[in-house]
């Protein structure tokens, strides 16, 4: 059987079969490919640390309820506050040497975006002591 660029007469070949030292120059690439350090590019910032609120009241030391209304608007004890303003009650609760119990109360038509995000934040916080009130309002929902 001739290989191509032989002759077919019965001679050995006298080259060199190149295939082995292709594959073992291949397996080199790639363990020098694997030992290459990943490169990271980042860059160090100093962000400003948080600071606290000027005129959110303290959270109180034994209940603290959260309303969300219709249009949205998210009351900590009946006080208006944002989502980081949030936050920050919940991190104030969570030093207290015994935990607050805190009440989640969403209003009939609140919007169901604005409660999973302010649940998301409860659940991120470590709140342990938490509980749904209202509900039995709706007891006879759909009759």
């Amino acid at each position: 059987m001739a290989m191509s660029g032989g002759s077919d007469d019965g001679t050995p070949m006298m080259d060199m079969n190149m295939t082995p030292f292709i594959d073992v120059l291949l397996v080199l690439l790639i363990v020098f490919i694997m030992s290459i350090p990943v490169a990271t590019h980042a860059i160090n910032i100093d962000l400003p640390a948080p600071s606290p609120p000027i005129d959110v009241p303290l959270p109180d030391p034994i209940v603290n309820k959260i309303v969300i209304t219709p249009v949205g608007e998210i009351l900590w004890n009946g006080n208006a506050v944002n989502l980081g303003e949030l936050r920050f009650q919940l991190q104030q609760t969570l030093e207290f040497a015994v935990e607050p119990e805190l009440q989640f109360e969403p209003e009939a038509n609140a919007e169901y975006e604005q409660t999973a995000n302010v649940l998301n934040i409860i659940k991120s916080s470590g709140v342990t002591k938490f509980g749904f009130v209202g509900n039995e309002r709706y007891r006879a929902f759909g009759k």
